[in-house]
């Protein structure tokens, strides 16, 4: 089926059929900025500004078809990251069907003001349930502000008779001009699991992270707000998270590139996985118990951006 051969408009947003059928959510802010989300997944698939520019990175060989994740995006890791446990790679949410959650629960604050949003449901069906025997319900918003910064707010509540542990993690494939013109701030004098030689600890020696070879790592006690500078854009995307200790940094450089079928041999140049996530101590919720977990992202011309990394999550 064709992207758009079915629409149906819903308050604040319209819901469109993917290649395969699926369910997607198409949310606009009154700017032009917009951002489309997958019930395949729970996977945002889309984010772009006001001038339509697309900020995240999809494989032009990306597999659009579950029950595979699609590479790019924003893919969800849960109940697991990585294959540090018993489950497929990554966990299950990211190749499950959501719902849209009509009767979504308001969140405690009030950071509603000009936001447009989607809220989806995820629950475990019984296949779930024999490979990862915990009742939970992950509850999804995706919001899109009135200049364009993308919010995604997970929400995992316990209600099982016992309590149950998982990680978790944004997958954030964010769109870069060229790699080697990137650079991190807000990781310096970190400590790091190095995934690239079996998660020794080391410390990040750098004034800011640069690329010129493979990075597989997981930083540890992160701060709230970080910034990707991307110099030959001129843009920064400033990352502000709530609730999620660690900062995955991956980009898979050329050998890893070319044993990945749904990645371009090149492809790496022009990618940058940060990912917000709790990945080194698992997050334990008893049952009742209810966590959240807050991503949001903004791009900014790098102009503007130095006074950015002040100021937490809204």
């Amino acid at each position: 089926m064709s992207m758009g051969h079915y629409s149906e408009q819903r308050p604040g947003f319209e819901v469109t059929k993917d290649w395969n059928g699926a369910d997607q959510v198409m949310i606009r802010s009154p700017r032009g900025a917009s951002v489309l989300v997958s019930l395949h997944g729970g996977q945002v698939v889309s984010w772009r500004n006001d001038r339509g520019e697309e900020l995240l990175f999809t494989s032009s060989k990306a597999i659009f078809k579950p029950p595979k994740a699609m590479r790019g995006g924003i893919p969800i890791c849960f109940p697991q990251f990585g294959n540090c446990g018993t489950l497929e790679q990554h966990g299950f949410a990211r190749n499950r069907l959501w719902a849209i959650d009509d009767e979504a629960p308001p969140l405690n604050h009030n950071d509603n003001n000009g936001k447009v949003s989607v809220d989806l449901l995820l629950k475990p069906s019984e296949d779930d349930l024999k490979c990862w025997p915990h009742c939970f319900e992950f509850r999804l918003r995706v919001s899109l502000s009135t200049d364009g910064d993308l919010s995604l707010v997970s929400r995992v509540r316990n209600v099982n008779g016992k309590p149950f542990s998982f990680s978790f993690a944004y997958h954030t494939y964010l769109s870069v001009s060229d790699i080697s013109e990137v650079r991190i701030e807000g990781l310096e004098t970190l400590d790091y699991l190095d995934n690239l030689s079996q998660r020794e600890r080391f410390t990040e020696q750098g004034d800011a992270i640069t690329f010129e070879s493979e990075v597989d790592r997981v930083y540890v006690g992160s701060p709230s707000v970080i910034a990707v500078l991307d110099h030959e854009k001129k843009r920064t995307f400033i990352v502000r998270k709530e609730g999620l200790p660690d900062v995955v940094v991956w980009n898979p450089w050329d050998k890893k590139s070319k044993t990945m079928a749904d990645f371009g041999d090149e492809e790496y140049k022009q990618m940058l996985c940060v990912d917000a996530a709790a990945v080194e101590r698992a997050i334990t919720l008893k049952p009742g118990e209810e966590w959240t977990g807050k991503l949001e992202l903004s791009a900014v011309a790098s102009t503007n951006c130095s006074d950015h990394l002040d100021y937490p999550c809204s």
